[in-house]
């Protein structure tokens, strides 16, 4: 396969299948019809998902477009070092399991909507609720600055494929733009109705565009083996690269940083693999998408099916690996220098002209999706944890300022891109990951327990979120961001579990010595009112 497969047919696919993204995402006003005007019809679907949906609003959700760009570039040009991604997906959804049904009955019971809404029932701290509202927002912010690195991916594969080159960075900004435009427009209208319907249309796109190319390479181009053929001559380094260029007649060598296996990044891989399993549903959206379900049944059901997402993860990161067996894609890869056409370069030098189109919206709408949640996650935390929390909204007003809120917050994460190059959104992510774990003790172990003092948990919170900062500084020389692992005697370690760790120690010692001194927790009346009603 020598050329790519991108012409007018893919375009139009394109265009179409986003005009029907489009329709889904303002027809969701009008599914299962609820008072909009209520923060919690609004922004959480009126708490109405089956686990169906709440299995499709999740893989929309946490699975997204810099997912698909990300990780098979990072195996591809890092190593398999960022194969942690799918144990850590598996991990994760046992977390979900653990705590979020918990956290489910509190917040249905008492009408929370957001973890800072939980902390503050359980702490009896505005002060914490804040600092992990705000923490939650500072989080998401890159996040969805890097489901847009991951779209400029798929406009960068159209253009190189309709024109022969790259587009200039006026039509990536205005195509972004335009698309924000209608994310925000159905989004202020629809809340997370509109993003659980485009989120299985997205899902379902995303599904045919892995299994299809997969099964395709395997049996018409010699799939892994072929691939491996072409890699056979040494250990899997910039010369191997080149190798596989031989086709293509370059001389020039690419310059990706693979990382050789050695036991330093033992350590690393598992502690990437348990401190994102840890963070991940501390993120806002990830639980603004789990207080949607219908009961705690259905969320447990839809969360125990997310792992099925892992397989596809598992197969889309070996994309890296498959491209070996396409010398066309591997030398678009060389020519650009870039990495995140890995997959858009797969999938358009295999499949025909229109399957590229499915494809390609497919990858393009994984990041406006899991946008639009986030945002209304975030509108959350401002509306209902900051600006309620120094003055009273009616319901009406609250969902209000909470729709608009949302829309200033996409076109925030836009700006941010455009302003700021897509290598530090990509490292200022390593800190949001870092920075969002430090809020575990107050959420995820204030669901188990009511015996962490709030100022203790406050001075953890802190420690946790300075230390972190400090070790990222360190570990880069205090220069420009490009690791989040830092250096221990037990190898290179995940700097989030070390701030986590002294987090917990800050938070436990305090509260020993809280408790010493006098201090009692309350009665916790909420959590006998929760264990009768299961009975």
């Amino acid at each position: 396969m020598t050329s790519i497969h991108i012409d007018a047919v893919t375009l139009g696919v394109f265009i179409a299948l986003f005009a029907v993204f489009t329709f889904l995402g303002f027809y969701g006003a009008k599914w299962r019809k609820g008072d909009l005007n209520k923060l919690g019809e609004w922004a959480l679907a009126g708490r109405r998902l089956g686990f169906f949906f709440v299995w499709f609003l999740m893989g929309a959700d946490l699975f997204t477009a810099y997912t698909f760009i990300a990780v098979p570039s990072a195996y591809l040009t890092t190593g398999a070092l960022y194969f942690f991604a799918v144990p850590y997906v598996a991990w994760g959804f046992a977390v979900a399991l653990l705590t979020m049904p918990k956290l489910y009955q509190y917040a249905k019971k008492r009408g929370l909507v957001t973890a800072s809404d939980f902390v503050k029932e359980r702490f009896g701290s505005r002060t914490l609720s804040i600092l992990v509202a705000l923490t939650g927002a500072v989080a998401e912010l890159p996040y969805i600055a890097l489901q847009i690195v991951g779209m400029e991916a798929v406009l960068e594969m159209l253009f190189i494929g309709l024109t022969g080159k790259p587009p200039s960075d006026i039509v990536v900004e205005l195509s972004l733009l335009i698309s924000f435009i209608v994310l925000a427009a159905f989004t202020f209208a629809s809340g997370l109705r509109g993003a659980v319907l485009t989120g299985v249309f997205k899902d379902v796109l995303i599904w045919i565009s892995v299994i299809i190319p997969v099964v395709y390479i395997a049996v018409s181009l010699g799939g892994f083996s072929s691939a491996i053929h072409n890699i056979a001559s040494g250990p899997i380094t910039s010369s191997m690269i080149n190798h596989a260029l031989s086709a293509t007649h370059s001389d020039k060598p690419i310059p990706y940083n693979y990382l050789i296996p050695s036991k330093d990044l033992i350590g690393a891989y598992f502690s990437l693999a348990i401190g994102s399993a840890f963070a991940l549903y501390l993120y806002p959206h990830a639980i603004n998408g789990s207080l949607s379900a219908e009961d705690p049944k259905k969320l447990k059901i839809g969360t125990a099916l997310l792992p099925i997402y892992g397989i596809g993860l598992a197969l889309i990161t070996l994309f890296g690996l498959l491209i070996y067996a396409v010398p066309g894609a591997i030398s678009l890869i060389y020519t650009t220098k870039d990495g995140a056409l890995t997959v858009p370069a797969l999938i358009s030098y295999t499949m025909p002209d229109w399957f590229v189109g499915i494809a390609l919206l497919g990858i393009f709408i994984g990041g406006l999706v899991p946008a639009s949640v986030m945002a209304i996650a975030v509108a959350n935390l401002f509306t209902r944890n900051v600006i309620g929390e120094f003055k009273q909204l009616s319901p009406s007003s609250e969902a209000r300022v909470a729709k608009w809120i949302s829309t200033l917050f996409k076109f925030l994460a836009l700006g941010f891109v455009f302003a700021v190059p897509a290598t530090y959104a990509i490292q200022l992510q390593l800190l949001g990951g870092i920075f969002i774990t430090q809020t575990l003790p107050s959420v995820f172990l204030g669901l188990f327990t009511n015996k962490l003092e709030k100022n203790s948990t406050i001075a953890g919170w802190a420690g946790g979120i300075i230390s972190g900062l400090m070790l990222v500084l360190y570990a880069n020389h205090f220069k420009s961001l490009s690791t989040s692992l830092f250096a221990t005697p037990f190898g290179l370690i995940y700097a989030a579990l070390i701030a986590l760790g002294i987090n917990l120690a800050i938070t436990l010692v305090g509260t020993a010595l809280a408790t010493a001194m006098g201090w009692r927790p309350k009665e916790d009346q909420l959590e006998k009112e929760i264990e009768t009603e299961t009975k």
